[in-house]
């Protein structure tokens, strides 16, 4: 068989892209009708087709970005904020300090006189303005603990801003300024947008002298959940550059809707490595909405401890499959005890939508109204259960959720000793409250509190739980000293720590 020339081939690969990059045009309605005569030059049987070059096709994609980023640039905003901090003396300056990572400190300590004195730590962030009046979408840790946030237009004028709500469960947050008729960009759909679309980020990356700064990529995938950013997760994947200041920018697609609001990276250097997470519209119109109705976030709240299924669960239990979520406790006086729940039940299913982890379950109980029914899939002791669960309001206060631990304001985080935690600290104990994270800085911190600790005793009363934890340091007074009896390793010990002002 002869093989067909090359300079055939090549033309034919080259007129299949063109005509596929024609198709993607002009589904984006860029490209214009031409007339195109036959050409036996019978001009009475002039057709109407779509005939452009390659460069043509480049150059309408190339414009429809630019007319993108003309359209919402000018409502991307550039925040600066200040706050005061107390520092110890002797700290030299450290190369990750404008990057707001702290864990590096102890590497940069230089001997010097001991004790805390205050310094201004100013941030930088981006934010969208949604509404014409002023309105303004960034994340919550852009703002949090700030004394004096300030807002810069395009044009440059600067206003002061005020917090009208924040919520650090989703770490959003929204902004005012006194300001009239501004450029503003409306919500999209984020259930409708896909992966592999098109999308252009906008913000103010490393300084603010880079604002303004839009970069393009596509969404990589949809509904990331478990990446540890916030409690509730559904994050937007893109390959967009996003770098530190991009935080509360805009991720927008082709029609110039915001689809999501830039959070974070993952990164191993601390700069871009194509690996960006948006909050999804969707879930910000919720929030927003909340925030700016009632003042606070209503979440749905079930009543259970819960926990993935791993293999080992999956083996043990002689399961089928290893996805759903095991349910460890269920809370007295909760929904989920008046729906009938049990302890070993292993959720499924939320209205019909699958279940295949801890955070899954979590967001979407959370993003479900109060008093809502919602249809539960369970497996229970090899048998499918439909249950049916009308939900209470979470306590913005409790722990007491659908996750398997909790918070402080000493700065530590803690959850039940389960499987899991015993697997990844490697844990003797059989119950506690086991550390999870420590936030650098904090009064845990200083007091010597590590991830992988089990606090077993809060002033000489045993703990066999994240939530009895909790309640404990609710209830102790500001200013009163507390005595935590901890397992590290091997070992135990004592440590004394004044609690803060409540």
């Amino acid at each position: 068989m002869k093989q067909p020339k090359k300079s055939n081939s090549r033309w034919q690969l080259l007129l299949g892209g063109a005509i596929a990059g024609l198709l993607f045009a002009a589904g984006l309605g860029l490209v214009p009708e031409i007339n195109a005569e036959p050409r036996n030059g019978d001009k009475s049987e002039k057709t109407n087709v779509q005939e452009l070059s390659s460069l043509q096709i480049a150059q309408g994609l190339s414009d429809a970005f630019a007319e993108v980023a003309e359209r919402v640039n000018p409502a991307v905003v550039t925040i600066f904020t200040e706050a005061e901090v107390k520092r110890m003396r002797g700290l030299s300056g450290s190369p990750f300090e404008f990057f707001g990572d702290k864990r590096f400190e102890r590497f940069f300590w230089q001997q010097g006189p001991r004790g805390e004195e205050p310094q201004k730590q100013q941030g930088l962030g981006s934010g969208v303005i949604i509404e014409a009046d002023g309105i303004i979408l960034t994340n919550h840790h852009v703002i949090k603990g700030a004394d004096e946030i300030k807002v810069r237009l395009i044009d440059g004028q600067e206003y002061e801003a005020t917090v009208k709500g924040s919520d650090p469960q989703t770490d959003l947050a929204v902004l005012s300024i006194d300001a009239k008729s501004l450029p503003y960009v409306t919500l999209g759909n984020s259930d409708q947008a896909r992966v592999g679309e098109w999308v252009l980020a906008i913000g103010s990356p490393l300084n603010a002298n880079l604002n303004h700064t839009v970069t393009n990529g596509i969404i990589s995938a949809k509904g990331r959940n478990a990446v540890g950013i916030s409690r509730y997760e559904d994050f937007i994947q893109t390959d967009a550059a996003i770098n530190p200041g991009n935080s509360g920018g805009a991720l927008v697609n082709l029609k110039g809707e915001l689809i999501g609001i830039n959070t974070a990276i993952a990164t191993r250097t601390g700069g871009n490595m194509g690996i960006g997470f948006a909050i999804p519209a969707n879930l910000i119109e919720k929030v927003k909405t909340d925030l700016l109705e009632k003042g606070k976030v209503e979440r749905g709240w079930l009543g259970v401890y819960i926990q993935n299924v791993t293999p080992e669960i999956a083996e043990a239990l002689e399961l089928d499959q290893n996805g759903g979520v095991i349910v460890t406790q269920v809370q007295k006086d909760s929904p989920a005890e008046a729906a009938g729940l049990q302890a070993e039940d292993i959720i499924l299913e939320v209205n019909d939508n699958k279940i295949d982890n801890t955070v899954e379950l979590s967001t979407q109980i959370a993003n479900t109204p109060p008093g809502s029914d919602v249809r539960l899939k369970v497996l229970r002791d090899e048998n499918i259960e439909k249950v049916k669960v009308k939900l209470g309001e979470l306590d913005s206060d409790d722990i007491a959720s659908l996750e398997n631990g909790g918070e402080s304001a000493l700065g530590l985080k803690f959850s039940d000793v389960s499987h899991d935690t015993r697997i990844k600290f490697d844990l003797t104990v059989e119950s506690g409250a086991v550390v999870t994270a420590v936030n650098p800085g904090s009064i845990a911190a200083r007091a010597g509190l590590q991830a992988g600790d089990v606090i077993v005793k809060f002033n000489r009363e045993r703990i066999r739980s994240a939530e009895q934890l909790q309640q404990a340091i609710k209830d102790t007074p500001g200013g009163r000293k507390a005595l935590f009896a901890v397992r590290r390793d091997n070992g135990s010990f004592f440590i004394a720590i004044t609690m803060p002002e409540k």
